[in-house]
């Protein structure tokens, strides 16, 4: 199984909607490390780590976010975090 960390930064109307909550949910379901943070442009950054299937899921289900948001982009980043994350996914 290949551990893989990838950024995401999410733009759109993604800040006030429960976001990052309903990321850390779908993340858990998916056995993620990371965390998801407001960024002070309006966006949302997810940082997660774990076998690139979950990580591939997730990128998808951050293109489309929890009901109330509206997904314009969802730009996939190098992680420059380290070699791993802590246990469980948080948001900040």
């Amino acid at each position: 199984m290949d551990e893989v960390i990838r950024r995401f930064v999410i733009l759109g109307h993604v800040q006030g909607v429960y976001f990052r909550h309903s990321t850390r949910l779908e993340a858990g379901k998916l056995g993620l490390r990371g965390f998801a943070r407001n960024l002070a442009d309006g966006s949302v950054e997810v940082i997660a780590q774990g076998p690139a299937s979950s990580v591939e899921r997730l990128r998808e289900w951050l293109g489309r976010g929890p009901a109330q948001a509206r997904v314009d982009e969802v730009r996939d980043l190098e992680a420059d975090v380290g070699s791993s994350l802590p246990d469980g996914f948080h948001t900040l």
